[in-house]
């Protein structure tokens, strides 16, 4: 329910059509996860070239990654391309496994940051990532980084809500208050970057894109499937039909 399967399913729902280079291979289900293989970086940077060599690209969402090698690949595909880049920096699987260390997360700072156009942390993310003891001092570091946008996920949280914060460059914020759904879901992060980059695609102005993002990874939890014996599965079809 996560990772490309979670992308490709979110950018048909809005109509769009993915194009996809691996990062990295995994072996897990809804219940747990054994591990991460991943892409070598060189063949990772034949296949990026040659969609960007071929097909007109209106934007590209990064999640998780897997090696130093291809942060630095990815930073090479994407550094001077002009359409958005949305950035999902998935630190950790829902079930617990690492995706990254402290030299990874220095050279995100360094090479990704500064060409995302909206970076989607929760809020444990943000704070790893920047060393920042708040939401507000994290989306600043981000800011001095490069990063044009961020969306912290989870800034705020109670029993009965979640709350969402936008901070973008020019100054301005934005939150975003959700009610609580039961459960645990896999893929939910990765519905919302992939939401964000088919509406920015569409060329949907920057905070309309995200609230309606976040409003469509919201409704797809709410219709979320139950597929196996562990965490529920987003249903990113529920406007469609009925999913059996």
């Amino acid at each position: 329910g996560a990772g490309i399967q979670a992308d490709i399913e979110t950018l048909a729902a809005h109509g769009c059509i993915a194009t996809s280079v691996i990062t990295s291979l995994t072996a897990q289900n809804t219940q747990s996860f054994s591990y991460h293989l991943p892409q070598v970086a060189e063949d990772f940077l034949t296949q990026g070239k040659l969609v960007l060599k071929d097909i007109r690209i209106d934007a590209c969402k990064i999640g998780a990654i897997g090696s130093q090698e291809l942060i630095h690949a990815i930073h090479e595909l994407i550094a001077d391309v002009t359409f958005p880049v949305i950035f999902d920096p998935v630190l950790q699987s829902t079930t617990g496994h690492d995706f990254s260390n402290e030299q990874m997360c220095s050279l995100i700072s360094e090479l990704l940051l500064p060409v995302t156009t909206v970076i989607t942390p929760n809020l444990d993310e943000a704070l790893q990532l920047t060393g920042a003891p708040t939401p507000q001092a994290a989306a600043e570091r981000f800011l001095e980084m490069g990063c044009k946008n961020i969306l912290i996920t989870s800034a705020e949280t109670s029993d009965i809500e979640i709350i969402n914060h936008l901070y973008q460059e020019d100054g301005q914020t934005q939150t975003f208050t959700y009610e609580r759904l039961p459960g645990s879901f896999h893929g939910s992060g990765c519905t919302l970057a992939s939401a964000i980059s088919a509406n920015l695609a569409k060329n949907i102005e920057l905070t309309t894109a995200v609230e309606q993002a976040q409003e469509f990874t919201w409704a797809s939890l709410k219709h979320g499937l139950t597929l196996g014996k562990g965490q529920i599965h987003p249903n990113r079809f529920f406007q469609q039909s009925e999913i059996k």
